[in-house]
């Protein structure tokens, strides 16, 4: 097991509150959790290390619920290894990452691959989803739900081309599936004919500006609705992934506990940062599926979060090449690195008066643990695994190349400053990341649930 750590004058944000306080991590775990002083008869066990906080947030580790580290098949882009260490330096603890690697995860053999992929070479704790296409239903059936996080499914295309298109097989997976079905929610048919009109309007040079009109927000509610209707229909646990429109908002709910929602939503934070207006300066570096909207649906997307109609908070972090990113529209992969930015730049909104860093904490920490039902996980609790985060919220630095983490080298938010830093990350107990530094003999764990 790791070394313990008494973690004291810490700043905690837990549960809906802020609070002075000190935690005291052993054998991996919290032990105790003390608001204020800690009693006047506790003694530091022996061998434990101190940290002194100096005031600055801790907050439970993020988990985010959302990443394309690109392993296997797609190494030349990113890997686990690589993305793990940018995740734990932005503070992110945990990760659940896609299916759309090399070959598609869409059978359990190849689904345990990446888990011992991960073994050996993930700093953060991890779980990966099983994909649906349109004949593996039995394969989905035989999915343990106390050790898989969820199914993925593509209701559009995307990187990786899993469409899962008809009817009768989305009926079996949504009647039939053990687990929690995440679903990619645009509407083939509808880009399909908007592409084809701007192929006719411009050749193969569409300018990336037209993203958002191709990947639509017809396209994106009608596929959502689908999803939801079929959810409905057989009583499914639904998560829409990354929404990115107003007018998704109409399907989620917020007058019941997350506990007890069936069917949820997630908004990432690309989603919450840019708008159309950007294409112009950042053009195709901006380029996500479903495309990033206008600036009405960014506004009413960060309203959805203060409301809890959007449940989660992710990054969809989707590494490419820079030199792939330049290519003319019809051939420029869709996605971008966010993993290692994403705590920071919600602290930002923060600064900004935003948004609170309580709510950041529920979006980013408590709420993916309680969504996907993760055990003993998202939370700064007597009993609980030890991944925490210390953040320096008065430590000015500016995103360049030099201090991108990522494999592919760039990111969206070049030449952006952000007021906070992560300082230290420990997973399972285990300081990780400290000032900078890597502990690459710590590697996370699987994932479990409550089922």
């Amino acid at each position: 097991m790791p070394e313990g750590y008494f973690i004291h004058n810490a700043l905690i944000v837990n549960e809906g509150k802020q609070f002075s306080g000190s935690v005291l991590i052993q054998d991996g775990l919290f032990k105790e959790v003390f608001a204020g002083l800690p009693p006047a008869d506790f003694i530091l066990p022996p061998g434990i290390n101190s940290v002194d906080a100096h005031n600055r947030y801790l907050f439970p580790g993020v988990i985010d619920a959302h990443v394309h580290f690109r392993e296997p098949g797609l190494t030349h882009k990113a890997d686990i290894n690589t993305e793990s260490r940018a995740a734990v330096a932005g503070g992110v603890t945990s990760y659940f990452e896609m299916p759309n690697t090399v070959p598609n995860a869409t059978t359990l053999d190849i689904l345990e691959e990446k888990f011992e992929i991960a073994r050996n070479k993930s700093l953060a704790n991890f779980s990966f989803f099983l994909g649906a296409t349109n004949d593996n239903i039995a394969e989905i059936e035989k999915a343990d739900p106390a050790r898989i996080c969820g199914l993925k499914v593509f209701m559009g295309a995307s990187t990786g081309n899993m469409l899962v298109d008809d009817v009768q097989a989305l009926e079996q997976i949504f009647s039939r599936s053990p687990l929690i079905i995440a679903v990619h929610a645009e509407e083939e048919s509808i880009i399909r004919h908007n592409l084809e009109d701007y192929l006719g309007k411009y050749g193969a040079q569409i300018p990336v500006s037209e993203h958002p009109l191709i990947r639509s927000e017809e396209a994106c509610f009608t596929s959502s609705g689908k999803a939801v209707e079929l959810a409905r229909k057989f009583n499914a646990r639904l998560h829409l992934t990354h929404v990115s429109t107003a007018r998704e908002l109409d399907l989620l709910r917020n007058d019941m506990p997350l506990k007890d929602k069936k069917i949820t939503g997630e908004v990432t934070v690309h989603h919450l940062w840019f708008d159309d207006r950007d294409y112009s300066d950042l053009g195709s570096r901006i380029k996500w599926n479903p495309a990033i909207k206008t600036a009405h649906d960014r506004e009413a997307l960060l309203q959805g979060v203060l409301d809890d109609r959007l449940d989660l908070i992710a990054t969809d972090h989707a590494p490419h090449l820079h030199h792939e990113k330049e290519h003319p529209y019809t051939s420029c992969p869709s996605g971008g690195p966010m993993i290692q930015h994403a705590l920071v730049a919600m602290l930002g909104f923060q600064q900004l008066g935003k948004i609170s860093v309580e709510k950041i904490i529920e979006k980013m920490c408590h709420a993916p643990a309680v969504r996907y039902r993760i055990q003993n996980r998202g939370f700064i609790r007597q009993g609980y695994f030890a991944d925490c985060v210390l953040v320096d919220s008065d430590d000015p630095w500016t995103v360049s190349k030099d201090n991108i983490l990522y494999k592919c080298g760039w990111s969206p938010m070049e030449g952006v400053t952000f007021k906070s830093r992560v300082t230290h990350t420990w997973v399972n107990g285990g300081l990780v990341f400290n000032e900078g530094k890597f502990n690459e003999n710590m590697k996370g764990f699987r994932l479990t649930f409550d089922y």
